[in-house]
């Protein structure tokens, strides 16, 4: 994808920013991020960012009949900001109910460029806000694991030039959202928040087409937020006190994790001559993995891991079953990484951390045609590079939440430079971790 050396180096500036400053505090007086006693009840403002994915469902609709026709998803990746206003109340010792409200705006979305001039046009998430309600737990005295659920609303902007003529067209949506995230306290009232939301806005008619049909559209999104959030009155006692793991971050570990995320697929046609990124898709996959870990100093830990993932994330390129002919579909099945990651203690129980290193895919192109199915299988290799927050929730067990964008190498399907696929991807874990020490 174009924007993703962009994408990397925001990724490992941000969270290595966070991580710096974070390693900072610590050696300056680890105490200053309390242990015990930090009230998580009360008001909160905050602000920050992320990175993500759309994938745009199409289909055409008969007007007078339940047939449909799916053409290729599409879809594509980019960032955005963001601010938040919220208000959270302990119920119990460790239990946390609360609401929010937050505004964003960016530049997930595709893009469309051919030579000449001949077209040139986007298709952006430009801004939109959520309103949800969140459950959390406090997995230590400092750290809140939570999921959420809520109202989302979006728009969404097409422009563009063909043949030197403009075109605008402006739609919103409204839709739900889901999404987990960690929590923790880094100094002071300050939280760092480490977050993915899933976000679906419905299947509506974009497009009358007369007697032949409606087109309709179904976006979905697929977002990771890395924020900070000032809580009024967090050094003001009143909060929970159980003890905190006493947690070693040296020696070997093994893990499991379940994630999600969506494919952004760019697509080159002859030789330059157009770009289009791109094809979406999205799914589920699951993950295992092991690793090494030491702590230098006290405050950083650098290590290294492997993990193998079996996935369900697929692209639909061409779906007319409905109407008794073929189906076409690509499938990211499975694949592993070898990988490094640097992290910053942001307190005695959380670890901020960048990832980076090898990406290993392998892809199979199924076609459908009544009782035939021709099989079409192909690897690549590539990097991933990412960030995320580990929190320690026993003296041996861990739990991340940790964002990956993914890029490998095109595929010509022998086309001679005609026609390149370039695969990405932008996924989500959560995961565990049981370290030997």
């Amino acid at each position: 994808m174009k924007f993703g050396k962009t994408l990397q180096a925001l990724l490992l500036g941000a969270v290595s920013a966070v991580a710096i400053n974070s390693a900072a505090l610590a050696a300056d007086s680890v105490a200053e991020a309390p242990a015990a006693g930090f009230n998580w009840s009360g008001l909160y403002v905050g602000f920050g960012g992320g990175v993500g994915a759309v994938k745009h469902g199409l289909e055409i609709a008969n007007p007078n009949g339940p047939e449909t026709m799916g053409l290729p998803d599409l879809g594509g990746g980019g960032v955005f900001g963001e601010v938040t206003v919220g208000y959270d109340y302990m119920v119990s010792d460790r239990f946390l109910l609360g609401a929010f409200a937050d505004g964003h705006f960016g530049n997930i979305g595709l893009s469309l460029e051919a030579a000449g001039g001949f077209a040139d046009a986007t298709l952006n998430n430009t801004y939109g806000f959520d309103v949800a309600a969140r459950a959390g737990y406090l997995l230590t005295p400092t750290t809140l694991g939570y999921v959420l659920g809520g109202y989302s609303w979006q728009q969404f902007k097409l422009d563009g030039t063909i043949v030197g003529t403009p075109f605008e067209f402006d739609e919103s949506r409204s839709g739900y959202v889901l999404g987990v995230g960690l929590e923790t306290v880094v100094s002071g009232n300050w939280t760092l928040k480490s977050e993915y939301r899933y976000a679906n806005y419905g299947n509506d008619t974009v497009v009358d087409l007369g007697g032949t049909g409606l087109l309709n559209v179904a976006p979905t999104t697929h977002t990771f937020h890395v924020g900070a959030n000032y809580r009024f009155g967090g050094q003001n006692g009143g909060g929970t006190s159980f003890a905190a793991p006493a947690y070693s971050w040296t020696g070997f570990y093994v893990g499991g994790a379940l994630g999600a995320g969506a494919i952004t697929d760019e697509i080159n046609l002859g030789g330059g001559a157009a770009s289009f990124n791109g094809i979406g898709g999205e799914g589920a996959f699951g993950e295992l993995s092991v690793g090494y870990d030491h702590e230098l100093n006290g405050n950083w830990v650098v290590g290294i891991m492997v993990d193998g993932r079996y996935s369900g994330m697929s692209t639909q390129l061409f779906d007319a079953s409905a109407l008794g002919g073929p189906k076409l579909e690509g499938k990211a099945d499975y694949g592993f990484d070898i990988l490094a990651r640097v992290g910053a203690k942001v307190n005695e129980s959380t670890l901020a951390y960048v990832i980076g290193g090898y990406s290993w895919q392998h892809v199979t192109e199924d076609r459908l045609d009544g009782a035939d199915v021709t099989e079409f299988d192909w690897s690549v290799g590539g990097f991933s590079v990412g960030g995320g927050l580990e929190t320690a929730v026993t003296n041996n067990m861990s739990v991340n939440l940790e964002y990956r964008y993914s890029k490998f190498e095109g595929q010509d399907y022998d086309s001679g430079g005609m026609w390149e696929t370039v695969p990405a991807f932008h996924t989500v874990r959560v995961g565990a971790k049981y370290k030997f020490n």
